[in-house]
C-alpha cells in the first residue's frame, strides 16, 4: 500500500531556495512522489511513497524547530497517484494575493474542532444558539464532488476570485456562525485572517479541513467526497480514493492546494 500525506505549516522561511533544495534531495532519495510548495511563507507538501520512508521524511523535517508541529493528514491506497516528484519555490504556498491574509506576526484566525462542529450541524446551531453558515471556499470543481449539506457555495475557478464572489452574500451571514472549511485547511486559514480583517468578526474556520473532519468523525452532514488533488481525483468519508486501479496514478498532480 502507499502512504499519501497532505501537510501545510505557515512559518517564516529566510530562504526558501535553500529549503526546496533540501526536501528535494530528501524526497528523491525516499523515491517519493508528489508535489512540494516553499514560500517566505512557509510549506506545502502533498506526497505519497513508501510508508517507511515517509515517516523517514518527516522524521527529518520535523527536525527543524520550523516544522516540529507540522499536522499531517494521511490516507492510503493501492497505486501511486502522482506521477512525478514537482518541488517549487513560489511567492505563496497558496495565492491569494491579500495583504490581511498573510499569515506571519499574526494570530491564527479562531478555529472550530470537527467535533464540534458535527454536533453544531446536529444541532442546526452553534452552542449560543446562532444559526449556523458553512461557507465552502474550494472552486465549483472540487465541490461539485461533494461538500456540506446546504453549505454556501460559490461559483469561482480561483481561491483570488473569493472575496468579490463572497460579498453579495456578507449582510445575509452577518446574524450566523460561519465557518470556513476546505480540503486540508490552509485556504480557510488564509480567506479567514482576510475576512474577519474586513469586518466579518462571525467567521471561524475548521480545523484540518475537510480530511480532518473525515479522519476524526466520518462523514456525517457532508454529502458526497473530497476532490483531491492527485490521480486518486477523490476521497470519501473513511478516505477510500475514488480512482485506485492499476496504472492509474501516471498523471502530474493537477494543482496544489489544501
Amino acid at each position: 500500500m502507499i502512504l499519501n500525506i497532505a501537510a501545510y505549516r505557515f512559518v517564516a522561511v529566510a530562504d526558501p531556495r535553500a529549503l526546496a533544495d533540501t526536501l528535494q534531495a530528501r524526497a528523491e532519495a525516499a523515491e517519493l512522489r508528489g508535489t512540494v510548495l516553499v514560500a517566505p511563507e512557509g510549506l506545502n507538501l502533498f506526497l505519497a511513497g513508501d510508508a517507511a520512508a515517509l515517516d523517514g521524511f518527516l522524521d527529518a523535517l520535523r527536525a527543524d524547530a520550523r516544522f516540529a508541529d507540522i499536522v499531517v493528514k494521511r490516507s492510503w491506497s493501492r497505486m501511486q497517484p502522482f506521477g512525478r516528484l514537482k518541488v517549487k519555490v513560489k511567492p505563496e504556498i497558496i495565492s491569494y494575493r491579500i495583504d490581511e491574509a498573510q499569515p506571519l506576526g499574526r494570530d491564527r484566525a479562531p478555529a472550530v474542532e470537527p467535533e464540534t462542529l458535527a454536533r453544531w450541524i446536529e444541532q442546526g446551531h452553534d452552542d449560543t444558539g446562532r444559526r449556523l453558515v458553512l461557507l465552502d471556499t474550494r472552486n465549483r470543481e472540487e465541490f461539485g464532488y461533494g461538500t456540506f449539506d446546504n453549505a454556501l457555495t460559490l461559483p469561482i475557478d480561483n481561491f483570488t476570485e473569493l472575496p468579490d464572489a463572497l460579498a453579495p452574500h456578507r449582510d445575509a451571514l452577518a446574524d450566523a456562525t460561519v465557518v470556513s472549511f476546505c480540503t486540508g485547511g490552509i485556504r480557510c486559514e488564509k480567506a479567514a485572517l482576510h475576512l474577519q480583517a474586513s469586518s466579518m468578526d462571525n467567521l471561524l474556520q475548521l480545523e484540518g479541513g475537510i480530511l480532518n473532519y473525515f479522519e476524526r468523525v466520518g462523514g456525517f452532514g457532508y454529502d458526497g467526497r473530497c476532490f483531491v488533488f492527485d490521480g486518486r481525483v477523490a476521497l470519501d468519508a473513511q478516505l477510500q480514493p475514488l480512482v485506485d486501479g492499476e496504472g492509474e496514478g501516471e498523471g502530474d498532480v493537477i494543482s496544489a492546494v489544501a
